[in-house]
């Protein structure tokens, strides 16, 4: 990192970004490390269990377009600033009141999700600041900023163990203060016209556009894959081999960092290879990853060896797609950017969901973990149909690699 992108943007706003970022999805993924903890005081069955951690993800989904929205009508800075004292304030009422239902538990987890939106307030508040030639490494920095859910899988299993579920909330609301007032003393809207999007942007892109939904299915795969088996595998590692929720947070917390670290990889792997290459290599090895879990072959160790992979294979496709997207969206990159990022959301919300019926009704997650393996193998085979169309239409102009 030379020099000159410290001179070209504003390093302020750029590391408040990166703390709101990751303390947001830190929280925004809370719910998944202690779900066992909290089903076994809340009774709840694995399909409710499931229900609980998948909630957050669709909030988070959906919510970010409505962020995204107000973002560009009053500023990223007051929207981060409005959407972390909600937050705060639903963890601090969770604390002090109490999670005493499921009921409650999923309003908690609607709430969690402005957490899981603060993707449409940290990346444009950020982007904004800096040049085209060093928007890779802003976004980079202020991206990285999804590391936040390997602090929740670390470190909320075994606070939970010591001082109780509940307290859990209040300690997390702590470092969110601190970030709060770091947000609000640093950071800086960049003096650059802002369009204003509405809903009806977000329709023109699709209607009639083949090439968004694929996006957003391939989005789905990816990212939702991620974030899905983020949120589903403390409970599955504790159902299947029965690790105590500090253990199964532990083993998570390595896949879950597999996957964040692969993400700019990903990218530049895309930039060399091409991204829809990049994206069969993923999509295949997942396929094979995934229905290898599903045998049940190996024990404990060999099982988080495969999600540790699968989930670095995942990360790289999340940076593939988005290798891609300014290619085909140049001009409509920020409508793009909000319907895949809630896209993902979605898929993630129904691996989670899904995993959870499928062990509550069959007492056993194979069918689930088949069901997404022929996905992933599905949409490798859609690629082999659209890369060639995207090369001959939209990449000839420009010197990328498709």
């Amino acid at each position: 990192m030379n020099r000159s992108f410290w001179k070209a943007g504003h390093a302020p706003t750029l590391l408040s970004a990166f703390l709101y970022f990751d303390l947001s999805f830190m929280v925004w993924y809370l719910l998944g490390p202690m779900q066992v903890q909290i089903a076994q005081a809340l009774a709840l069955d694995t399909q409710q269990r499931a229900l609980m951690v998948a909630v957050p993800i669709l909030c988070g989904a959906v919510l970010r377009l409505f962020l995204g929205l107000l973002a560009d009508r009053i500023g990223a800075k007051r929207t981060g600033v409005l959407a972390q004292i909600v937050v705060i304030a639903a963890l601090l009422a969770a604390w002090r009141l109490g999670v005493h239902s499921l009921g409650q538990a999923l309003l908690l987890g609607v709430m969690l999700g402005v957490a899981g939106a603060s993707f449409a307030v940290a990346l444009p508040l950020a982007s904004r600041w800096y040049p085209p030639e060093h928007q890779g490494t802003a976004m980079g920095i202020a991206g990285a900023g999804n590391s936040g859910t390997v602090l929740a899988a670390l470190f909320a299993p075994a606070l939970a163990a010591a001082f109780g579920f509940q307290n859990v909330f209040g300690l997390a609301a702590i470092p969110l203060l601190l970030v709060l007032a770091i947000f609000v003393a640093c950071a800086k809207d960049a003096p650059v016209p802002v369009p204003r999007k509405t809903l009806g942007d977000y329709a023109r892109v699709l209607v009639g556009n083949r090439d968004s939904w694929w996006f957003m299915f391939f989005y789905a795969i990816t990212f939702g894959g991620f974030v899905g088996f983020a949120s589903a595998l403390p409970g599955y590692f504790h159902d299947q081999f029965g690790f105590e929720p500090k253990l199964a947070g532990w083993a998570t917390a390595a896949c879950v960092l597999a996957g964040s670290v692969m993400r700019p990889v990903g990218g530049v792997i895309a930039d060399r290879i091409g991204g829809t290459r990049t994206l069969q290599m993923v999509y295949a090895a997942v396929t094979v990853l995934v229905a290898t879990a599903a045998l049940g072959i190996g024990g404990a160790a060999a099982t988080v060896a495969l999600f540790v992979a699968t989930l670095l294979c995942l990360g790289a496709g999340n940076g593939a797609v988005f290798q891609l997207v300014p290619q085909r969206f140049g001009a409509e990159i920020g409508l793009m950017t909000g319907l895949i990022g809630m896209a993902g959301g979605v898929g993630g919300f129904l691996l989670a969901a899904g995993l959870g019926v499928v062990k509550q009704n069959l007492g056993s997650y194979a069918l689930g973990l088949w069901l997404f393996a022929g996905v992933t193998l599905a949409a490798s085979l859609c690629l082999v149909g659209v890369k060639q169309r995207w090369r001959l239409h939209w990449a000839a102009a420009g010197e990328v690699r498709v």
